[in-house]
């Protein structure tokens, strides 16, 4: 049987594991961030860069309809709607970090998992902009 003092540590251990892991503070499975195990401030980076690309990709098709110079309009915009369910776990992050709210460990978690999908759904767009 455990003592008290066996316990006692047992107990804090616990509390700053679940700490750590509350916080996001913790390594991921130490493989790094992302799909590519990058280091957490290459990934904060290469998030944002994902943000920005799928903004100016949204920004540039709703140009491209006020134009009317798109040959295929259908398919512009089901890739730009494609683009925004993929990247709508970034967007939430964003927009969360942007109003000073939480963006809790599951929701980084999520935004890992799906940051390559997300930019290579704004790249899909590229294409479908020539005129």
């Amino acid at each position: 049987m455990m003592n008290v003092k066996s316990l006692i540590v047992l107990r804090s251990l616990a509390a700053l594991a679940i700490a750590a892991l509350i916080s996001g503070c913790a390594v991921p499975f130490f493989s790094g961030y992302g799909a590519n195990g990058q280091s957490r401030e290459d990934f904060e980076h290469h998030v944002e860069e994902v943000f920005k690309l799928q903004n100016r990709m949204t920004s540039e098709v709703m140009m491209m309809m006020e134009s009317d110079e798109v040959k295929k309009p259908e398919a512009l915009l089901q890739a730009e709607q494609h683009m925004q369910q993929i990247c709508a776990d970034l967007n939430e992050y964003v927009s969360r970090d942007i109003d000073g709210l939480s963006t809790g460990l599951f929701l980084r978690r999520r935004v890992e998992k799906s940051a390559i999908d997300c930019e290579q759904a704004a790249m899909a767009i590229k294409p479908l902009l020539k005129p």
